[in-house]
């Protein structure tokens, strides 16, 4: 067989149509580790597509607070566990081996929701020592993601959020937003919002494989022109930067944002926790061969010669001299190009719920 067969069939075997991850490790937590093994006997084929199947998600509460110098936010709230999008760099998949479930195809087709999620978010909000402050909705998981579209538990949260006037943030990369344009709208009136769209790549190509159920670059900057038109205040989030495969991307990522209306910009580097260091690895043999090594030398050269670094201050920027170019490049371009910080969002007119009271909207 030659070298271009075998490539094919590695291509066939790995990918599962619509799906980001051509591994599954499993959860780091279990008592047990599984490896695929050939024995040279079977040819395998290409595997089935895999269903996406829904489960509830007990918890008990609905707002996550941490204490991270990295992140703008001391709150969020994630109505999904798990996301559809199957973006194979997602930072978030290694929590999926909290519940013994694989951070790699499990992660984007076993997902869980909060359906009293709404209830939750009504009673802490409604708590005598709760102190109003911008809640990040969709941090760890896409809000706006493609079981949204039945579910509508993001649109419930923000008509909760916007009853109260209690501001609140968007991070997402789905076109779905668009949906609930009327409640941000109305929300941007009052200074209550502001959304950020993460966008990684213009390479439709590469977009396709590395985030395949997400909306495609374009699609993503046709909502941003949307929000910007609507006056609702919009930040194009350039994440994450991957070395080499994406990062010469970088200016003009950022100038097609500023073109379609984004008032403000950020960037992230590519982070690799736990599994997601297997998951990409195996991506990157997978999809793009010829550059898989220069992409895993450029990361260990900008984390200390590690693939992964979670020191607070340099994990979402990096160190080194490939690191500190790229937030050269990424100031002079966001000084070139105009733009602008986001609105402070206001607490001032929040409104605790009464528990026995009727909700609403406007």
């Amino acid at each position: 067989m030659s070298d271009k067969d075998e490539r094919a069939l590695r291509l066939a075997v790995a990918v599962v149509k619509g799906r980001g991850a051509t591994t599954s490790p499993d959860a780091r937590y279990m008592a047990w580790q599984r490896e695929d093994f050939d024995d040279g006997w079977t040819q395998e084929e290409a595997p089935a597509p895999l269903a996406t199947t829904l489960s509830v998600d007990t918890s008990r509460s609905v707002i996550s607070y941490n204490q991270s110098p990295d992140v703008p936010f001391d709150r969020s709230i994630n109505p999904y566990r798990g996301c559809e999008h199957g973006c194979v760099y997602c930072f978030a998949r290694p929590t999926h081996a909290y519940l013994d479930l694989s951070p790699g195809l499990d992660f984007e087709t076993k997902l869980f929701y909060k359906p009293n999620a709404v209830e939750l978010l009504q009673q802490e909000l409604a708590a005598k020592s709760y102190r109003c402050a911008p809640i990040a909705v969709g941090i760890n998981t896409d809000a706006y993601q493609p079981v949204e579209r039945q579910l509508k538990l993001t649109r419930a949260i923000l008509e909760l959020l916007i009853a109260q006037k209690h501001p609140f943030t968007i991070v997402t990369k789905s076109a779905l937003i668009e949906r609930d344009m009327d409640l941000l709208v109305h929300a941007a009136q009052q200074n209550l919002v502001s959304v950020a769209v993460s966008l990684t790549t213009l390479q439709r190509d590469v977009a396709r494989r590395m985030e395949p159920r997400a909306a495609a670059p374009q699609r993503r900057l046709a909502t941003i022109q949307a929000l910007a038109a609507a006056g609702v205040p919009v930040l194009v989030l350039v994440a994450p930067v991957i070395p080499v495969l994406t990062e010469h991307e970088l200016e003009d990522l950022l100038a097609a944002a500023r073109d379609a209306g984004a008032h403000d910009a950020g960037y992230a580097l590519l982070r690799l926790p736990h599994e997601n260091k297997v998951l990409f690895e195996d991506w990157l043999q997978t999809h793009v061969p010829l550059q898989a090594s220069h992409v895993i030398s450029r990361i260990q050269q900008m984390r200390d010669g590690k693939l992964y670094d979670a020191e607070f201050g340099t994990r979402m920027r990096g160190t080194g001299i490939f690191a500190e170019l790229l937030a050269k490049r990424f100031r002079l371009a966001y000084q070139r190009m105009g733009f602008a910080s986001m609105p402070t969002l206001d607490c001032s007119q929040y409104v605790p719920p009464s528990l026995g009271g009727q909700l609403s909207l406007f």
